[in-house]
């Protein structure tokens, strides 16, 4: 039965006020499962050292889980360390980092806190959580914002006739749809990765990732008009995205998953080489 439009604005009004967050935890732990499998021996076991038995796949989704918890790192420092912002029409070289800091400075203070010998495990352990989360981040194209519309979160949608936002579509909505577990999805993405993809994709410059998702971001918001996208993108028009976006898009979705999982294994061989190797 169709919701009444009031019940479904409400519905769209509580999805929209949500934090951005990038991949859903089936994403993450997608783009973890893919790294573990891609680092080197030398990695695995100083990733072993800081973290135990907790594996790429536990650590990937704490950043997220921790959101909640009341603690001031975390209710304000640690929010803006899930993106970066680029308007439209600006070149990465362009991008400019503001005094809170975002998603790159927090890569770089993570990587420094992992390379530093006198950090405690601790603080190495969150740092590599963060990088773990990070990473995967960076290749969600609409963490890569645009500085309009808070990362999708504010174009409204309907997703198979259920109300939310551009953002959580790319998140969760599409993945989801599939109907496997992170470790499945991350089993038939990563057969499917090819040797040349696997040294084309192993790459640790966030520069290049991040154009990478600009370039997407700007291609994937729903035409307007169209038989199926019809609609604004607003509480009163929303976009109508069903079928077609989700055949058009995932396998694009897919493939950003596929790429985090190699280029977080090159990042993280590349934070634990040794200093005559970076």
């Amino acid at each position: 039965m169709i919701r009444p439009l009031a019940v479904a604005l409400v519905a769209i009004s509580a999805l929209v006020a949500r934090p951005a967050l990038a991949w859903g935890p089936i994403g993450h732990r997608v783009t973890a499962t893919i790294a573990q499998d891609n680092i080197n021996g030398n990695t695995r076991a100083q990733i072993a050292m800081i973290l135990g038995e907790e594996g790429l796949a536990e650590a990937s989704t704490w950043p997220d889980e921790e959101r909640s918890n009341p603690d001031p790192f975390w209710q304000e420092t640690a929010s803006p360390y899930h993106y970066v912002t680029l308007p439209e029409g600006r070149t990465v070289d362009m991008l400019e980092h503001p005094p809170e800091g975002d998603a790159v400075t927090a890569l770089e203070r993570f990587t420094a806190t992992l390379r530093d010998p006198e950090a405690s495990k601790q603080d190495k352990a969150r740092a590599l959580r963060f990088v773990v989360h990070i990473v995967s981040d960076l290749h969600m194209p609409l963490h890569a914002g645009n500085g309009t519309d808070r990362g999708g979160n504010d174009f409204i949608v309907s997703w198979f006739d259920e109300p939310t936002n551009l953002h959580w579509v790319w998140d969760e909505g599409m993945l989801r749809r599939q109907q496997l577990s992170f470790s499945e999805y991350a089993d038939r993405l990563e057969r499917h990765i090819s040797p040349e993809q696997a040294v084309a994709w192993w790459d640790y410059d966030p520069a290049d990732w991040i154009a990478e998702s600009v370039a997407l971001r700007d291609r994937i918001y729903p035409m307007t008009g169209t038989e199926e996208d019809v609609g604004m993108g607003t509480q009163e028009s929303p976009a109508i995205l069903s079928y077609h976006y989700q055949w058009e898009w995932v396998g694009t979705a897919e493939q950003r998953l596929a790429q985090s999982g190699i280029r977080l294994a090159a990042y993280l061989d590349h934070v634990f080489a040794q200093p005559s190797d970076r």
